[in-house]
């Protein structure tokens, strides 16, 4: 599992924290998957005496799936890999709004063409 973040690391751009409204990207191996959730709530679980949270989540599927995990502050920022049944996962907040850096883009041949705007086919 820890090669698949080190990979994923690579390739997504990450938050360092997990709030309300954020999408995070889980991984697991078993069984496989890789998708995206929305954080619709975070509640803190005052069953437990240590720091614990209700993060509940919608899959990004179809159909919308909604699900609430039981977390520690580690496991949800994604600086933890923790098991479900036995089995590993990876939670972390994807940055969605990367800015571009300031400054004028390089041309490249794409940006050259002009693209012709949609007519409707009556």
């Amino acid at each position: 599992m820890q090669k698949l973040v080190n990979e994923l690391h690579q390739i997504v751009d990450f938050k360092d924290t997990t709030d309300i409204g954020d999408i995070v990207l889980i991984a697991a191996k078993e069984p496989q998957m890789l998708l995206y959730a929305l954080v619709t709530d975070i509640e803190r679980d005052s069953s437990r005496k240590d720091e614990w949270w209700q993060v509940h989540l919608s899959v990004l599927s179809l159909p919308i799936q909604q699900m609430t995990w039981t977390l520690r502050t580690a496991q949800m920022t994604g600086m933890e890999i923790f098991t479900m049944g036995g089995e590993e996962r990876f939670v972390k907040a994807v940055n969605i709004h990367t800015q571009r850096p300031a400054g004028p883009k390089p041309e490249t041949k794409q940006q050259k063409t002009k693209i012709q705007p949609f007519k409707r086919v009556k």
